[in-house]
Order: structure tokens, then sequence, then C-alpha cells
């Protein structure tokens, strides 16, 4: 039996024979499906005229919560007055785009609410890209200036060609910057923060936008090559809060918790939607901390909590405590909580309901397990209720098998398929649209067309799916070269690209290997050197420090002592992928990445262990 086969037979074994009745999850569906239609494509609304109305009316409760300073409602639409009125001053006005890079800070919310005032569209910069990542994201958003905080100037730094996009500074007094740094931004736009007036920006500023035209621009990582800035509307970003909102219950009173990067989809959407649309708190905190969650938690009266998989599973890790399961929390949502973990986390923390869901910051569609069903990312429980399907695909030539009509075949249950979801063009429904991303080529690549009848089109996810019986959905994997390690999409080819030019390398191959007890794939790079060139540890580990984000930098090195080619001289992958780091199946020289000491070390079960890995299990005999 396959390992799909088995993995869905222990899945039949393991379903509890109370089964949610499918009427019943239908009819929570059903209304989230009403929430997320309230907005309509051509009202003029945006997230502006929300934050404005809730400031209103919930002027005195607390909005974000950050490093013991609370910042009401009315006071966060104060201060994103204030940013509107600086930003018009540099000459920022509606259509513009603005990039954004900072931690995560509140001025990170009142910068970006400020240009929703004036209608400018906010690209959210992941403050760890540098080089060509980072000049990609300027150009392709065509942002006409950066607003960037202190902390997050270094990069820009070492991105030369990035001199010529003003830097409108936003100091960070937790994170003081060198001078020679400050020198690269204008520092007088935190003065004239600092001084601008607080009240209304005229709303005349923004007049006519509709709630379909973009606010926010987000980078996704593509299959190949540099990430893609994901459009999102006014619409698709409040409804995104009217929907969460129906589905946990939220009220004034909860408490979120946001420890996820802003410029990440989960965190400036879902998170920052929902918490504004039912007038609830927002406990921000710089970075993700093991240490500090629960007393997080304890200390802020936290009800709802964002998570990835990875989260979880640090939080797992920690030493076991007598008040474990003392805490406020009463639900969970998030994606990547793999069957194993999900249950160690309720037998360790309590039954807290988890919602875990599927799909992806451009997705035109969502599921999500309302049923509380261990393992499963969402339930369809009637498939023509929805605009989703899991239809074949060959993972040996890439393509759709299709039947004698030419259309594509779905799947039946326990059948591994990719996720699609037919794209809706309506000028009425903003449900089931795909607003793509800034370039027309990359929204083209994602659209299949013909897959059912002439002339439709479908959103193709990328995403490998499994079905059950009762429609209860299990993530697989991902299609093609891209894996996802740390929560993050990692393109093989675009840290390929970062490295390729180490001294003496001949030719890398990188590509994602399962480590046992972690979610996603971690890095692992095959390296040929030239004749007469040895591989040198510590200078890889300093070049993937400078060029990469830390969790695209491959965990594991091999030296090959030659190439594994196809015959059309493509890199070999899946063998070397069976393969993973198992020293036993070649005889290659075998290194780990070490943070302790700066360097990559060959490979050891000790060493392993020091790094939170473990010896490799092959995914056949698994």
């Amino acid at each position: 039996m396959s390992t799909t086969g088995m993995a869905y037979a222990q899945e039949q074994q393991n379903l509890q024979s109370d089964v949610v009745p499918r009427e019943q999850t239908q009819q929570m569906l059903d209304r989230r499906s009403a929430a997320a239609g309230a907005i309509k494509p051509a009202d003029l609304y945006t997230l502006a005229d929300r934050l404005e109305a809730q400031a209103a009316r919930f002027a005195t409760r607390d909005f974000l919560i950050y490093q013991g300073r609370r910042y009401s409602y009315a006071e966060v639409d104060a201060r994103a007055n204030a940013f509107a009125h600086a930003l018009r001053q540099q000459g920022l006005s509606r259509g513009d785009v603005c990039a954004l890079a900072m931690e995560n800070r509140p001025e990170f919310f009142f910068a970006w609410f400020g240009m929703a005032k004036l209608g400018v569209v906010a690209a959210l910069i992941n403050h760890n890209a540098t080089g060509a990542p980072l000049l990609h994201a300027l150009q392709t958003t065509a942002a006409k200036a950066v607003v960037v905080g202190e902390e997050c100037l270094q990069p820009f730094a070492d991105t030369p060609d990035a001199a010529r996009y003003p830097l409108l500074l936003v100091r960070d007094e937790e994170k003081p910057a060198a001078a020679e740094l400050l020198r690269l931004a204008n520092a007088g736009f935190d003065d004239a923060v600092a001084q601008a007036s607080e009240q209304q920006v005229d709303p005349a500023l923004r007049a006519g936008i509709r709630a379909e035209e973009t606010m926010l621009l987000i980078f996704t990582s593509g299959t190949t090559g540099l990430p893609k800035a994901a459009r999102y509307s006014h619409m698709r970003w409040m409804s995104s809060g009217d929907v969460m909102e129906v589905t946990l219950g939220v009220e004034p009173a909860d408490v979120f918790y946001c420890c996820l990067p802003l410029y990440h989809g989960a965190a400036a959407t879902s998170v920052t939607s929902t918490a504004l649309k039912s007038g609830a708190s927002i406990v921000l905190r710089r970075k993700f901390s093991a240490s500090g969650f629960w007393q997080d938690v304890r200390a802020h009266g936290v009800t709802v909590f964002q998570y990835i998989g990875e989260i979880c599973r640090y939080l797992l890790n920690r030493p076991v405590q007598a008040d474990d399961r003392q805490h406020s929390l009463r639900c969970m949502l998030g994606a990547g909580l793999s069957p194993e973990t999900w249950q160690r986390w309720v037998e360790r923390f309590g039954e807290v309901p988890i919602f875990e869901g599927w799909g992806s910051t451009e997705a035109n569609c969502a599921i999500i397990n309302l049923d509380n069903r261990a393992g499963s990312c969402g339930r369809v429980p009637f498939w023509d209720k929805t605009n989703v399907r899991l239809i074949r695909y060959d993972n040996e030539t890439g393509t759709h098998p299709r039947d004698e009509r030419g259309f594509c075949i779905t799947c039946q249950p326990g059948e591994v398929g990719e996720a699609v979801a037919f794209i809706v063009n309506h000028p009425e429904i903003g449900g089931g649209r795909f607003e793509g991303y800034t370039c027309a080529k990359a929204t083209e690549s994602k659209i299949l067309r013909g897959v059912f009848q002439d002339g439709d089109a479908w959103w193709s996810s990328g995403d490998l799916l499994r079905c059950d019986e009762h429609g209860y959905c299990y993530f697989v994997d991902r299609i093609g070269d891209t894996f996802r390690w740390k929560s993050e999409n990692v393109s093989t080819q675009e840290v390929a690209d970062a490295i390729g030019d180490f001294p003496g390398l001949e030719l890398i191959n990188v590509y994602g290997v399962k480590v046992p007890g972690h979610e996603g794939r971690a890095g692992m790079a095959s390296v040929l050197m030239q004749p007469g060139r040895a591989f040198d540890p510590k200078a890889f580990f300093e070049l993937t420090v400078t060029r990469l984000p830390r969790y695209a930098a491959p965990v594991f090195v091999r030296v090959c002592a030659s190439a594994d080619m196809t015959s059309t001289f493509k890199l070999r992958k899946i063998d070397l992928q069976r393969q993973g780091y198992d020293p036993r199946q070649f005889e290659d020289p075998l290194y780990i990445r070490d943070e302790a000491s700066g360097s990559y070390q060959p490979y050891s079960v000790e060493l392993l262990a020091a790094n939170d890995l473990v010896p490799f299990v092959s995914e056949r005999s698994s």
C-alpha cells in the first residue's frame, strides 16, 4: 500500500462513529457565506471607513496592546490620521503605492491605516528581504516611497539600487540604528508625523473608491522565481473579518494574540480584520517567543490565538508546567497543525476548539474545519455548495489527467488531487473572485481553463489534498519545487540563485526533505564543487546569512562527487529527496547547519539533537 493509501486507511480507522452531521456543518458554512457577501464589489466602502466607524463606536476600548502600552480605538484612528497627513505632505495620494517595511509594533498599523485614509495602496515588505528580492518587491509594486522602520534599514543599506526609492523613516526606540544607516532615510518624516494633526482626514481624498479596489499588496512565494505581490481588495480584507466574526463568535471582550509577522497574510488579514470588525483587542508581540507566550496569554487574558503548526510544536517542546491548563484561550485558528501535534496539544493544554483551515493569501476560496476533527484542514459536506474541487494530478508528468471529453477528473474519497476553485466573475458578487497579482503573467499562470466545461476558469492552488467519505479534507503536499519550512514558502530556484555564485561551486541542487516531528520540509542543498576546490562550510554558512532569510537557508548540505542530471540536463531531485539526510544512503560528505558555531558541521546524531532534529526516516518506509 502506498504511503497515501496507508494514511487514508489510518484516518478512516481513527474516524469516530459520532461524525458531525453534514447538515450541521453546512449550517455554519451558510452563515459564513452570508457574512462573506455582506459587502458588494461596487460599495463605496473602504478599510478607512470601517476604522473610523469602529473608532466612534468603541472609542475607549483597547484596540492594540503592546509592551504594556494600550491604544484605544480612538487613539489608533488618531495616529492613523497623523500618518495620513504626513504622507500627504510627501506627495502621496489616491492610487499611489507605498511600501511598508517594519517589524511588529503599533506604528505598523498607524502607517498602514493612514495610507488607507488617503486611498494609498500599502505594499507589505518582508523585512528579511535584501538584494534582488527586496528590489524586486519595490519594482513589481511600483512603490512611490517606502515607510521604513529604523530597525529595518540594514537591508536597504545592503541593496544600493534601492536608493532611488524615498525612505520615510519611523524611529524605533527599542532598536536604534547606527548613524550611517539613519542617513539613508528621511528622518524629517518621523518629526512630521509627531507634529501632524490628528483630526480626521478629509474623506473626499478617497471619495469614489469601490470596495473591490486594491487596498493591500502581500507577497507570496510562487513555485519558482521571486515572490509575487498578491492583491487584496478592501472588500476581501473586510469580508475575512466578517466571516471569522461569525465563525468564532467573536465579541468586543475577546483578545487576539498576534505574534506572526505583520507582512504575513495571516496576521495582516485574519487577525486584524476580525478584531476590527468585532471591536476586540490585539495583543501585539514583535516576534514569537516560546518562553513568553503563556505569560502574555495569562497577563492579558488572551482568548483567541492564530497559530501556525510550527509555533505549536515549539510550545510543546517547552518543559511541562503545573499550570499548563490554566489559561484564558477559548479557541485557536490557523493552519499547519499535524494530527500528532494536534493530539499532543489538547492532551497537554486542554480541549481548546481548534479551527484548522486551508487557503492562501491569493486564494479565491478557503475551507475550514468547523467540527474540531483532529488533522483535518477543512470540511466540504456538500461539494455542490462550494466552488472548491479536488482534481487528479499526475506528479510524474506535472499534468492533470483528462477524460474522454477532455475535461479534468474529480478525485474520489482517499484519492490525492490538486485543490482548485471556480473563479466567479460577476459585478455584484465578491466571493469567489481571483484578484491575482500585480503581474498579469503571474495571474494567468494560476488559472486553469476548460476544467469541467469549455470556457470555464479555475484557480490552481498548487496544493495536493485528500478528502474522506465524510467530506473532511487533509493537506498532503505542495506541487513542484516550493516547500514550506517555518511556515514560509521557500522557492528552491530562488535559494539556488541567491547562493549559486559561492566560490568554487560547480552546481547546486536545492530541495526540501521531511524532518520527523516538524511540519513542512527542511531545505537541503546538494553541491558539486569544481575540480580542485574544497567545500568551505563556514564560508557557505556566512554566504547564506548575507543572502537568505534564516528559514530559507539550507539545513543540510550534501557535497556530491558528481552531478545527477536527466537526459535533458535537468537536475534530479526525487532520488535525492528519498535519500534525504540519511548518511546510510550515500557516501558523500554530509553537513548540518549549526547556528551555535556559525558554520555547517559534519553530520552526527549529537549535532542533530543539538539543533532540534532527528535521524531521517524515508517517506517510502514511513
